[in-house]
């Protein structure tokens, strides 16, 4: 593509010569002289730890660039913002703290007193 053909918002079909293996479909964010900045939407899932690796985000030269087909973008996965795996943790009772807490005081004690009455022994 000529970079008069390229438009920001404009979804296009690109190429990467080092970053990625298979093509991907990505989101015109910036345009520079030679290149522009896609934002990628739709990827082969042999590229997904490269791709996440760029933050879902790669300049692209113009030659490299075509615009976008809707067999293409069939054929990849969609990029998704976050892949982040979210689990509810179970709260822990303030009172079943605070009993340990007292039972480890007088564990603590107990063996205080138990010492001090051996070194007593030992002195006598």
């Amino acid at each position: 593509m000529k970079k008069e053909d390229v438009k920001v918002g404009a979804i296009v079909s690109a190429k990467s010569e080092e970053e990625l293996t298979k093509p991907f479909i990505g989101k015109v964010e910036k345009i520079y002289d030679n290149s522009a900045l896609l934002a990628i939407t739709h990827y082969d899932p042999a590229d997904e730890t490269a791709i996440s690796d760029l933050n879902n985000k790669l300049v692209v030269n113009f030659k490299n660039l075509k615009p976008a087909s809707a067999s293409t973008i069939k054929n990849s996965k969609t990029a998704t913002l976050s892949e982040v795996k979210v689990e509810k943790l179970n709260k822990v009772k303030t009172t079943e703290k605070k009993s340990s807490k007292k039972s480890d005081k007088k564990a603590v004690k107990k063996n205080t007193k138990k010492a001090e009455k051996k070194t007593d022994k030992k002195k006598k």
